[in-house]
């Protein structure tokens, strides 16, 4: 096999692959061992015509497809490895030249990974974020536990918001019932909006034993075609009424609900989880913006085949985490009545974002020289272990080296938004321009000397 390489515009390249002519010949035989029991010719039993006889009669175009479909599969990532090039992108694949006696040549365009022009990354401004807890969010917390520990007891008065009731129903549109409106001990929260329009609200007022008739209208987007729009009326029979009566607050339910034996002691614990949640969400915000103010100082050219590859990983995604929940994707385009071509077009824009992240991550961890050890790499993969109650040393023998240059991978983007972090200035939100800008002048004398390396210098002086 042999590679030539050429270069296209907008980071992307065109792979010209020839196969000697012998290995189209043993492709189209392999074609042949595994059709010859399909293969019907007069005098010959089935399966036992010979592979001369049947190119003979047929030509040997019959074996073309076959043999050139597992030529590109087998050959095309040799070309790869063979090539040099970082692709980064599924291949456009043209046959060229396929015709028993010569070489099987095909064409791959592939998009490269782009080099990237970065700009300022050392003493980036991020927006201050105040992660501090106040008793009202505290309290606001323990009050979500007591509703969850809640119980329904049914009582003996009118309807009212926040009522759990028991129903039978029956749903007449122009006087005739219609599919899907009956049902029977049907459990329903009022103020919970699950029926259509003001079914709920006019329940309020009615008790255990009444018949209420209640009067709606389907909205014009309402699933069934035959209902959108339309006015109905239901005949309602309240069967029960329930409401729910939460726990005391006091140390016995802080002794239910938690390990703590006072109440006082597991307000405590929920403050500091909350503060524990607050400081996580407010690193990745400020992440996220320190990585968006770099990209958008930086250079690059992304090929939109690069896009549309991350963009179809994102769709692929997609499909799985709804097959866990039982959707398939064709219920998700009918449901959101959108096709995958709208849903990939969607997906262009965070590709997009996602793609720049990661090159300029990469760029930084370059520039910077960031190294990752064997025993680092070790570590991870133990951590992985007990993760999964696994043997440590069987890990450390069975993990191969694609698994462990994606965790090298992992920790270098890891380091060096580490280091974009530790060498970032915090400002608070300014509330004018000119609050900016002292802000920004009192934060720069503030702060203490940055954590430097002899490249981030060398690039300070550059901006310099």
């Amino acid at each position: 096999m042999s590679v030539q390489v050429e270069k296209l515009e907008h980071n992307m390249v065109k792979l010209t692959i020839e196969v000697p002519a012998e290995k189209l010949e043993e492709a189209m035989k392999r074609s042949y061992n595994k059709q010859k029991s399909r293969i019907s010719v007069p005098g010959f039993r089935k399966g036992k015509v010979p592979y001369a006889m049947v190119e003979k009669m047929y030509g040997p175009e019959v074996f073309y497809e076959d043999a050139s479909d597992e030529l590109v599969q087998s050959e095309y990532p040799a070309a790869v490895d063979e090539c040099g090039e970082e692709i980064a992108s599924v291949p456009t694949l043209s046959v060229v030249q396929l015709e028993k006696g010569k070489p099987f040549i095909f064409t791959a365009e592939v998009a490269v990974k782009p080099p990237v022009e970065l700009g300022k990354y050392n003493g980036i401004t991020v927006t201050k974020i105040d992660v501090s807890v106040t008793d009202e969010e505290v309290d606001a917390e323990v009050e979500k536990e007591r509703e969850n520990n809640g119980r329904l007891v049914v009582v003996e008065r009118e309807i009212k918001d926040g009522d759990t009731v028991v129903i039978d129903f029956t749903g007449y549109c122009d006087g005739k019932e219609f599919e899907g409106g009956k049902a029977e001990g049907y459990t329903l929260n009022i103020g919970s909006h699950t029926f259509v329009d003001t079914f709920e609200e006019q329940l309020i007022g009615s008790k255990a034993g009444d018949d209420v008739e209640v009067n709606v209208t389907f909205p014009e987007n309402y699933q069934s075609e035959e209902l959108a729009g339309q006015p109905a009326m239901f005949k309602v029979k309240v069967q029960e009424v329930k409401e729910k009566q939460l726990p005391d607050l006091d140390d016995e339910f802080a002794m239910d609900v938690s390990e703590f034996d006072t109440l006082a002691e597991y307000k405590e614990s929920v403050k500091k989880k909350l503060e524990d949640h607050k400081a996580e969400q407010a690193r990745l915000t400020k992440e996220d913006e320190a990585i968006a103010k770099i990209v958008a100082s930086s250079k690059m050219d992304v090929p939109q085949a690069m896009i549309d590859t991350q963009s179809r990983q994102m769709l692929r995604e997609m499909e799985q985490n709804l097959a866990q929940t039982g959707i398939s994707m064709e219920m998700y385009y009918q449901y959101t009545g959108s096709s995958q071509e709208e849903f990939l077009k969607q997906c262009n824009e965070d590709a997009l974002t996602q793609i720049k992240n990661t090159l300029v991550i990469e760029a930084i961890a370059n520039a910077e020289d960031i190294q990752i050890s064997d025993e680092e790499i070790d570590d991870e993969l133990k951590k992985t272990a007990e993760q999964y109650d696994m043997d440590p040393k069987t890990l450390l023998e069975i993990a191969g080296e694609a698994e462990k240059n994606q965790i090298s991978r992992e920790l270098k983007f890891k380091k060096a938004i580490d280091f974009v972090m530790e060498n970032a200035k915090e400002r608070a939100k300014p509330k004018s321009r000119k609050k900016a800008e002292d802000s920004d002048d009192a934060a720069e004398e503030k702060k203490p000397a940055k954590k430097t390396t002899k490249k981030s210098e060398k690039a300070e002086e550059k901006e310099d």
